[in-house]
């Protein structure tokens, strides 16, 4: 699939997940170092907020505004943010926002989430934007894969799926 990057068309490696499939295992890097298995997630609603690097203004009002919507959302839905920064920089970052209601995890290691849900640019080695949700089932409920990548994605519309799977 193609999508843009400041108006560049790029490349995404993998295969976009569909709402109905079940979602891809993978496995990432918490803050602290420690991995991340998707598994841990079962049983769970997760919302996989999806960007290229927090050290953007766009990726870190996602981050935030995420982050603040999660009070919105019952305690059955879990947050992370994905994105290929380093686990320094993503935990320097949510101390600096105060992000305290969602968590961040890092692809910088194994970029399973990136090939797995077809996020993965292949020319710049960053993640597209989007969101995808996953029910307490393990399927895919809701995805969004932002076309020009430096265009926010719709909260909205992310939050209001996320409710109607609580």
């Amino acid at each position: 699939m193609k999508i843009k990057f400041g108006g560049k068309e790029v490349t995404l490696v993998g295969s976009q997940v569909k709402v109905g499939d079940v979602a891809p295992e993978f496995k990432a890097i918490k803050t602290d170092l420690s991995e991340f298995d998707s598994k841990e997630t079962k049983g769970k609603i997760v919302i996989y907020s999806v960007a290229p690097s927090i050290d953007t203004s766009v990726c870190s009002i996602q981050a935030q505004t995420f982050n603040e919507r999660a009070t919105e959302l019952s305690d059955d839905v879990v947050i992370y943010t994905v994105t290929v920064d380093l686990p320094f920089a993503q935990e320097r970052f949510c101390a600096a926002k105060g992000i305290d209601n969602a968590d961040i995890i890092s692809d910088y290691r194994y970029k399973e989430f990136g090939e797995k849900y077809g996020f993965l640019i292949e020319e710049l080695a960053l993640l597209a934007r989007g969101v995808i949700i996953v029910d307490k089932d393990g399927k895919v409920a809701y995805t969004e894969y932002v076309e020009e990548a430096t265009n926010e994605v719709n909260f909205d519309a992310a939050i209001e799926a996320a409710q109607k799977l609580a």
